[in-house]
């Protein structure tokens, strides 16, 4: 079977030629001279499967949904097929444009409708997706697909037609012969891994690589195979439409998910392996040369080539040389410093190198040590009869024999969690007395100078049925009841990693997002710095409610995927004001932070946060998703009565009607991101809580431990010359103009943050005092109007933060 196009049957029977001018037929009038300098208008093949019977695929191409294609290749066996013999139908003619690719990219086209025939052939796969999942996205890890061989007349019949049409189209090269998973790898998995482009290879269709060259590479990859960004650089130097980002990401999945359904039908991971790497190179030694020896000599590079080492943050709060390696000319000023302590509290760590005797000044006063002391020996002294709250002084004098030298080592101060005190007698009582008038309850953290000086639990975890009757014996708070913290996320767990990254030299917050989040780019991104983002000045609005399909922003936005989440916070999320226009409080800007950790980390957020920080805090209960890591309901406080209806006043897709209770509430964490968010989805004790703020105020560390530099907390907490109530991140006293939150007594230099669940903090460096309160304030029911209504619990003044705040301000300060 053949066909010949229209405009070379035009030409025979219009144009006589002679030796460079054609004249027209009469119907004709114009002159026509063969330039040099053209191309053909079709550059690409793209293969298709319909996914649906010959029937139901001809209602689809020809009459119904606005989709095409040029041809369309029956089946044999298929019942809805008229014919006994199978035959090619052409669609549209090829001269023409068919709505076949969609959004598409290819060796740096796009709009692939523009450039491409297609054809479309039957084959039904069978694909299932969990009933919980209900995802918009085709091409998605959790949906599981069975694929058919195709039919061998039907192929037949595909190579034929094939060859015909590159004959047609001389522009099509090995490499523009194509399935519609490699021009969309994000959307499609059409052709499917079963569909035969070795048996086209060998019929002289299309790209394939020689087993040889193959060999080669995997020999060397296996031993050191190419990194993640020189993958994606090679992925796209074949074609696909790949960012190099230096990490494994939603894009570079799917487009090794695609390469290897072409490629590696029997091997289709989405990972970067060595397999995948020495397929990929051999076809570009075969297709592009010159492309393919420019990567592997960044190959051989990166072998070479050694990594920064990142900063080493300290083992203590001071860390003395003694003497000191660049000692000032001021005698009296060197081997001489300052640590932070409390009155009876504190030690000192001698690691000795070859000294054999020191003195040794804390407060002025000498202390005793060992005498002789030994070589390469550590010692440890308590000093609680030497230390005072707050700044202690230490020198060192007389290191003998001259020229020896030793290293003093002063941890950071830890919390006192066994000095509870009983003078908040008004706190207690204005909490206790609105538990008695319905408020459901609460636990309450003071820290005092490094004491936990008061740890008490109010009420009810669990107070309602789901709907809204009482529990006949509600499940009582406990002091470490966990909290789902809510916005409080943004701090204690996005902003200490962000913290903890600027203090190794990993994040510069002054540097443009894209230049960790290459993706990052168009409509503004690339103006936006990290700092925008932690500011909330970047230009994002307040929300988006992925989680909604009448979403403000269109079924575009939604997204009940966390892989799908991020790509559209990277590259879809609309700004609605100018960078630095004003501060715009915004979820968008901690879920791309969240993203960031991610990227820089190499690990998912919760894995970071919980092996990074909390756990070498000696922090076990402050996790993400605790019903998945051992965690019982019955030890969390519930939040709303009727999972995220409002009373029954909200409906989407997939909503939850019980009570929520050791779940994310904020929906876009649970929904649209698995429970791991940058601005939501932590779960915390008031007790775990006080560790952190501990951390806080002492300047970034905790015993031997060091999480981030006093350098980088004074960066975070500084005000903003914009609005002095932001820092970065944290918000901030100021003078006053957040008293709701602080109160009316806090220093202008304390910091904190609020959840929407109903959790407030305050760190207060002027008074050494730290103050978390822990509500499930929106485990109440819910009053007023389909519009206008509010939960019950937040009419209290337990939750509304304030009252609280200035009662343990005032019992401190006025005792």
């Amino acid at each position: 079977m053949s066909f010949t196009p229209l405009k070379t049957l035009l030409k025979q029977l219009c144009y006589l030629s002679s030796a460079a001018l054609l004249v027209s037929c009469a119907s004709n009038p114009y002159t026509y001279t063969q330039s040099a300098n053209y191309s053909h208008r079709v550059k690409f093949l793209v293969m298709h499967y319909t996914a649906i019977d010959y029937e139901k695929s001809m209602r689809a191409l020809v009459d119904e949904g606005g989709l095409s294609s040029h041809y369309l290749l029956p089946e044999s066996g298929d019942p809805s097929y008229p014919k006994d013999d199978l035959e090619i139908i052409q669609l549209v003619d090829e001269k023409d444009r068919a709505w076949h690719a969609g959004r598409s990219f290819w060796q740096g086209r796009e709009d692939l409708n523009d450039h491409s025939i297609g054809i479309e052939i039957v084959n039904v796969p069978s694909c299932h997706i969990p009933e919980q999942t209900k995802l918009a996205m085709e091409n998605d890890a959790s949906k599981l697909c069975i694929f058919p061989d195709y039919d061998a007349k039907q192929i037949e019949l595909l190579i034929k037609l094939s060859k015909d049409i590159l004959a047609r189209n001389p522009d099509i090269g090995p490499t523009q012969v194509i399935g519609h998973s490699d021009i969309a790898p994000s959307r499609k998995n059409d052709p499917g891994p079963r569909f035969p482009w070795y048996q086209l290879y060998k019929a002289g269709i299309g790209a394939w690589y020689e087993s040889d060259t193959v060999d080669k590479y995997w020999q060397l990859f296996s031993a050191s195979k190419p990194s993640v960004e020189l993958m994606q650089k090679a992925l796209r130097s074949y074609g696909y439409e790949v960012i190099a980002t230096g990490q494994l990401d939603s894009q570079t999945l799917d487009a090794l998910s695609a390469f290897q359904m072409h490629f590696l039908p029997w091997h289709v991971s989405g990972n970067s392996d060595a397999r995948s790497a020495a397929v990929l190179f051999a076809l570009l030694e075969k297709y592009f040369p010159k492309k393919s020896e420019r990567l592997f000599q960044e190959y051989q590079q990166q072998q070479q080539a050694v990594e920064p080492a990142p900063k080493t943050l300290a083992n203590a709060q001071v860390v003395a040389r003694i003497p000191a390696l660049d000692p000032s000319s001021r005698a009296l000023v060197n081997d001489r410093g300052t640590f932070t302590a409390y009155k009876g509290r504190g030690e000192i760590i001698i690691e000795n190198q070859d000294a054999t005797d020191a003195d040794i000044f804390i407060n002025g006063e000498k202390i005793n040590i060992a005498s002789p002391l030994t070589a390469e020996k550590i010692y440890q002294y308590s000093l609680a009869k030497r230390t005072r709250d707050g700044i202690n002084t230490y020198k060192v004098e007389n290191v003998l024999p001259e020229g020896a030298s030793l290293t003093l080592r002063f941890p950071y101060p830890t919390l006192d969690k066994n000095s509870a005190q009983k003078r908040f007698s008004a706190v207690d009582e204005l909490i206790n007395q609105e538990i008695k008038e319905g408020f459901p309850g609460a636990v309450l953290a003071v820290v005092k100078n490094g004491k936990l000086i008061k740890l008490s639990h109010y009420g009810a975890a669990k107070k309602y049925h789901a709907d809204g009757s009482e529990l006949k014996t509600p499940q009582a708070m406990q002091n470490d009841t966990l909290f789902d913290i809510a916005s409080n996320s943004k701090m204690f767990a996005t902003n200490f990693a962000l913290m903890k990254l600027v203090s190794e030299g990993k994040l510069d917050v002054e540097k443009p997002l894209f230049y960790y989040l290459p993706e990052f780019r168009g409509s503004g991104r690339e103006q936006r710095l990290v700092k925008d983002l932690l500011t909330h000045s970047a230009g994002y609005p307040a929300v988006v409610d992925f989680h909604r399909k009448d979403n403000k922003f269109g079924e575009r936005f939604f997204s009940q995927n966390s892989l799908r989440t991020k790509n559209l916070l990277l590259t879809g999320v609309p700004f609605v004001a100018g960078r630095n226009v004003k501060h715009l409080y915004s979820d968008i800007d901690y879920m791309l932070l969240g993203v960031l950790v991610e990227r820089i980390s190499g690990m998912a957020l919760d894995t970071y946060v919980e092996s990074q920080i909390y756990q070498p805090l000696g922090l076990t209960h402050t996790v993400y998703n605790p019903l998945q890591k051992g965690f019982l309901a019955s030890q969390i406080a519930a939040t709303e009565i009727n999972g995220n209806t409002r009373g029954g006043r909200i409906e989407f897709e997939n909503i939850r009607t019980d009570v929520l209770q050791g779940e994310v509430h904020d929906e876009k964490a649970f929904y649209a991101l698995g429970g791991v968010a940058g601005h939501a989805g932590l779960f915390s004790t008031a007790g775990d809580l006080s560790v952190l703020m501990q951390v806080l105020l002492n300047g970034g560390g905790y015993d031997n431990k060091q999480i981030f530099t006093p350098q980088v907390l004074e960066q975070f907490t500084n005000p903003q010359a914009s609005d002095e109530t932001y820092g970065l991140g944290w918000r901030r006293a100021g003078h006053q103009a957040r008293k709701w939150h602080f109160g009316p007594y806090a220093s202008p230099l304390a910091f904190g943050h609020t959840g929407w669940t109903g959790t407030v903090t305050v760190i207060d460096p002027e008074y050494d005092l730290a103050i978390v309160l822990l509500t499930n304030a929106r485990h109440t029911p819910i009053e007023g109007s389909q519009e206008n209504y509010e939960f019950v619990g937040k009419r209290f003044e337990t939750g509304k933060y304030g009252s609280i705040i200035s009662l343990i301000y005032e019992s401190i300060l006025n005792h």
